[in-house]
């Protein structure tokens, strides 16, 4: 049978389902730029390239960190596990005009004030590569670590504090050897992950 591409005929419900099911973790993004931090849940996201090594996250342009992420170099990718549920609500369920979710939260300044979250063990800092606008209501940001962080294996299961579609470690490895943080040090295994559709960024 040929199948043709017909975006009109799409079943939503099944591919949003069909993303609900792949086993991703939440991640928060923080970022710094002109003395001013942002942060949010992020749903995006996937590596995408091994050599070098490059991770992708897609950010939601009706938020604050997108905004202050045009002006910043750093970014930290913090990878969230069942426990850090309470950080999820903090950073999907507000937004930075409503409270400075900083001040709730404990972190330490990284590269260019980059916000480390002292309770996410799973991180790393990278630097932008790309800014890519393919004209949706995401931008993909291209970013290049340059340290991680890693303790224990990240697991999956920490989904969004209010599951509803968008609107418009430790162990310090070196830079050419950041950890691969799915399975372990990058090139052992190629992990492709699909986006998972049902999360709140702002």
């Amino acid at each position: 049978m040929t199948h043709h591409a017909d975006l009109d005929a799409l079943d939503r419900d099944t591919f949003d389902a069909l993303m609900a099911d792949v086993d991703q973790p939440m991640i928060i993004v923080t970022t710094a730029a002109g003395g001013v931090r942002a942060g949010c849940l992020v749903g995006f996201h996937a590596q995408a390239g091994i050599d070098p090594v490059e991770y992708a996250v897609w950010l939601s342009k009706a938020n604050h960190t997108y905004r202050v992420g045009a002006l910043s170099e750093h970014f930290t990718v913090h990878f969230l596990s069942r426990e850090h549920h309470d950080l999820a609500e903090l950073f999907g369920g507000h937004t930075q005009s409503q409270i400075d979710k900083f001040a709730r939260c404990d972190w330490t300044p990284g590269p260019d004030g980059v916000p480390l979250l002292k309770r996410v063990d799973n991180r790393f800092v990278g630097r932008r590569h790309a800014w890519l606008d393919p004209g949706s209501d995401h931008v993909c940001l291209i970013l290049r670590p340059v340290l991680a962080d890693r303790r224990g294996v990240v697991r999956a299961g920490c989904g969004s504090p209010t599951p509803q579609r968008s609107s418009p470690a430790t162990t310090r490895r070196s830079a050419s050897a950041p950890a691969d943080p799915v399975s372990g040090p990058v090139g052992r295994r190629n992990r492709s992950e699909g986006p998972e559709v049902l999360y709140l960024a702002t």
